[in-house]
């Protein structure tokens, strides 16, 4: 097994897969940029998970459809397996100030090594030193425990160590705000957050952002699929800091991937080639468990896998397992809308979005939904 307590970007990938490109064309980023209303960008969930729209989108008749997420045991096959990320989201930003000088700081927790050290990414005025000490302030507005700064690492991230023989993950959740994107009241976390901005079956603890496209299931949903002959398995990939990351190159061949670590337990593997060769329909919540399917299944067939991937979905890649994607409405220039256009067709997915506009979708991570067939 895995050691779980990894953090959220630990170790170098076990297999980089990257879709590459065939010939001398070469993608323009601009391809994938669109303009968005402001007062489209979700900032809090709806009362009801499964409430939220979902528009079905389907590859072979090329056609649009309006539903809601609460019609996916309409939508959805007997045999089909649903599969989804266990993940679970780290409080993982934090907010404190330089001990000596009272002066602001705030940072994210990246991850923690065997003996306790921490790795984070922070902000302050001037120039933070090896030595100094940060103190923590927890939910409530009190210090907390310190961070004694140890020294600078590659990225600009920090070593420090906190000063508390407390697990890590309980440590977090005391002190640690939600990881919200900007996007989202400018990353100002509301209580409600900490169950909102996080699916229902999370499970492992590593992730800095939500599996966005599981947040509108419920344990209601959930049962009634299954009653209906959906099968639903748990896969597992942290979700990284590189995420939301557009890509800044001017050609989408020319981005680096970012890397994340994920796990496909053997029953797991074993359960989806057994529907998949029964005539279910692989169904990816989200673009996280496609990227590690896809990883897994880079021979042609689903292997059980633990690692990391940094496998980049591009033109033209052909996908290997997943048969239907269900997904958010994602950011402009980001990896993200590459693969959902990648796996959905370029042209079909376009419209998609510009009738999603049109039609008052909510976009980004509270938003609505995309199931694409």
């Amino acid at each position: 097994m895995v050691n779980r307590t990894r953090g959220l970007l630990v170790g170098a990938p076990v297999a980089t897969q990257i879709a590459t490109i065939q010939g001398d064309s070469m993608i323009d980023i601009n391809e994938y940029d669109y303009e968005l209303p402001k007062h489209l960008i979700a900032q809090r969930p709806l009362p009801n998970r499964a409430d939220a729209r979902l528009m079905v989108v389907d590859r072979r008749s090329q056609t649009i459809e309006h539903r809601h997420v609460r019609d996916l045991p309409e939508i959805l096959q007997p045999g089909d397996i649903l599969v989804l990320n266990n993940t679970r989201v780290v409080p993982a930003r934090l907010v404190g100030y330089r001990t000596e000088t009272r002066g602001r700081w705030e940072g994210l927790f990246v991850e923690a090594d065997p003996s306790g050290v921490w790795q984070v990414i922070g902000k302050t005025r001037g120039k933070l030193r090896p030595g100094e000490t940060i103190t923590l302030v927890n939910r409530e507005g009190r210090d907390d425990i310190k961070l004694f700064v140890i020294g600078k690492i590659a990225d600009g991230g920090w070593l420090v160590s906190p000063d508390t023989s407390e697990d890590t993950w309980q440590t977090l959740e005391r002190v640690g705000r939600v990881p919200l994107p900007p996007y989202i009241r400018g990353g100002q976390m509301m209580e409600e957050d900490r169950t909102r901005y996080q699916t229902v079956y999370a499970q492992v603890p590593g992730s800095a952002a939500a599996p966005t496209a599981g947040l509108h299931f419920t344990p209601q949903l959930l049962n009634s699929l299954r009653t209906q002959g959906v099968k639903i398995v748990f896969v597992t990939l942290h979700v990284g800091l590189g995420t939301f990351v557009p890509i800044k190159t001017s050609q989408i061949e020319e981005h680096k991937m970012h890397s994340e670590w994920g796990e496909i337990a053997p029953e797991v593997a074993e359960e989806i080639n057994a529907a998949r060769k029964e005539g279910g329909r692989v169904v990816a919540v989200g673009t996280t468990v496609t990227r590690l399917l896809e990883t897994a299944a880079a021979s042609g067939e689903l292997k059980p896998f633990a690692g990391r991937t940094d496998l980049y979905i591009r033109p033209p890649y052909q996908f290997k397992i997943v048969d239907a994607l269900m997904t958010n409405f994602h950011l402009p220039k980001t990896t993200l809308l590459v693969l959902v256009r990648t796996f959905g067709g370029d042209e079909l997915i376009k419209r998609a979005y510009d009738e999603a506009i049109r039609e008052e979708y909510r976009f980004y991570s509270y938003g609505d939904a995309m199931l694409i067939l």
